[in-house]
């Protein structure tokens, strides 16, 4: 298995614990941490071309990440 780069533990290293504590009492972190993995590992798959895209589809994708990444930011950093 190899490995999926941006993954919120590695965005945000000093923030792990209270990711984890966040994913746990607040649905609406949760929700958006969950949406930010499947994004990135939809990427991650067109990245290594296990599974291949547009480069259109892409670039939508990576600006969803940004943009959850951004909220995530905002919450972990509030």
């Amino acid at each position: 298995m190899s490995h999926t780069p941006h993954e919120l533990a590695e965005e945000f290293p000093d923030a792990v614990d209270k990711i984890h504590e966040l994913k746990a009492s607040n649905p609406h972190f949760a929700r958006l941490a969950d949406e930010y993995h499947d994004v990135n590992r939809h990427i991650h798959r067109h990245e290594s071309g296990i599974q291949p895209t547009t480069d259109a589809h892409e670039t939508e994708l990576r600006k969803r990440r940004l943009v959850l990444k951004d909220e995530i930011y905002a919450i972990l950093k509030g």
